[in-house]
């Protein structure tokens, strides 16, 4: 899969070149363009391919919970000046189509994970369990949370704003090339440092199930209470089982995420007399003052949060 994914990403990244032309207005070059991203990751990337010539708004904010925003007014307005907005897509932004509607919004919207390829709720890939609460049809939308996906993200992304602002194209294909020469880096380096991991280590507890691209890429196997949504509720049987399997399979790895509540957690830990590690980013990155203000040190933090377990 991935080796597949390396070569859709060089030929994107060829694509984005030839959309570096000419300007067609001398005006429209000395305006910032104005975009529109759903939550902190995707800011987060539009932040790096579009740097100074970009005016971003981003409407869920750092540690914020993407399933269950409700949105403002601002973000109506928002939108309603907008030249761009970009979403995750895959049913993550439940609100998004209301908003646009209800702003009156007539520009692109950009799927930022156009072209991934999809895990379903129910597929393990050999990593992961089936989960608990999920829909048989239901696609997983966390796919940011591989960095191969992520280097996908920033191709549309780039795209995105390219079309929307053909003066600067070659400008966000260079920034955006520089950006996956970092995100290149950084998975080979998590993947060194997991691979020293034996594989019968590799299991994780989470708060909801926001990690099933990083396992199948990684080789981990996440477990969790509550579905793909935080707004799930697993039934006590559900929870039950989880206990079990934990107790079975000597399950001692448990992390909250940044948007959920710890208590299911806790009680898991009491239960299956196991440890609470430290906090992983899932949806959201954290405030500038905290470990995961960017996409990259989310992954940075989360990797070393990770390995730092299961070495105890």
């Amino acid at each position: 899969m991935h080796r597949l994914s390396r070569r859709l990403i060089l030929a994107a990244l060829v694509t984005l070149a030839t959309l570096a032309v000419a300007a067609t207005s001398p005006s429209w070059a000395a305006d910032k363009l104005r975009v529109v991203a759903t939550f902190t990751v995707l800011g987060d990337m539009v932040k790096n391919v579009g740097g100074e010539h970009v005016a971003l708004t981003t409407l869920v904010g750092p540690d914020g919970d993407a399933h269950v925003y409700e949105p403002t007014p601002a973000d109506a307005r928002a939108l309603a000046r907008a030249d761009l907005v970009l979403v995750n897509g895959l049913g993550f932004e439940g609100w998004i189509d209301r908003l646009v509607k209800a702003s009156g919004y007539k520009g692109p919207v950009v799927v930022a994970s156009e072209g991934i390829a999809l895990l379903r709720a129910e597929e393990d890939h050999g990593h992961g369990d089936r989960g608990h609460g999920h829909h048989g049809d239901e696609f997983d939308p966390h796919a940011w949370q591989d960095l191969v996906n992520g280097r996908l993200y920033v191709i549309n992304i780039a795209r995105a704003l390219a079309a929307a602002d053909t003066a600067r194209a070659d400008n966000y294909r260079r920034r955006a090339e520089a950006y996956d020469r970092e995100l290149v880096t950084l998975d080979r380096d998590i993947r060194s440092r997991l691979d020293a991991v034996p594989a019968e280590r590799r299991k994780v507890i989470t708060s909801h199930d926001a990690f099933r691209y990083f396992g199948h890429a990684y080789g981990i196997g996440f477990h969790a209470p509550v579905g793909l949504s935080t707004e799930d509720e697993p039934s006590a049987g559900e929870v039950a089982a989880l206990i079990r399997q934990m107790r079975d399979e000597g399950i001692r790895t448990l992390f909250v995420d940044n948007i959920t509540d710890a208590r299911l957690l806790q009680q898991l830990a009491r239960e299956a007399e196991a440890v609470i590690g430290g906090t992983l980013y899932s949806d959201s990155l954290s405030g500038t003052s905290g470990p995961a203000s960017t996409y990259l040190d989310m992954f940075r933090h989360n990797a070393s949060e990770i390995v730092k377990a299961f070495k105890n």
